[in-house]
């Protein structure tokens, strides 16, 4: 699915590139953003909240199992 011209992958990798600049671990912060759906596990940095807020966290957690399993599978 594509958000403002811009794919679920490609929104994922500035999100945690965002994370990574902020000084935070980007698995902690995806995880806690998932099970809470609480923005604020997100930084403002390059937008990243504005982002993660419109897009629908299902979505997210289906690309990141998926990920795993095409991976290890």
């Amino acid at each position: 699915m594509k958000h403002n011209d811009v794919s679920l992958e490609e929104n994922l990798n500035m999100l945690y590139h965002a994370m990574q600049d902020s000084g935070y671990d980007p698995a902690v912060q995806f995880s806690n953003f998932i099970l809470s759906e609480d923005p604020t596990y997100i930084p403002d940095c390059d937008n990243a909240r504005g982002i993660i807020r419109r897009m629908d966290r299902d979505e997210i957690l289906r690309f990141f199992i998926r990920s795993y399993f095409e991976k290890t599978v």
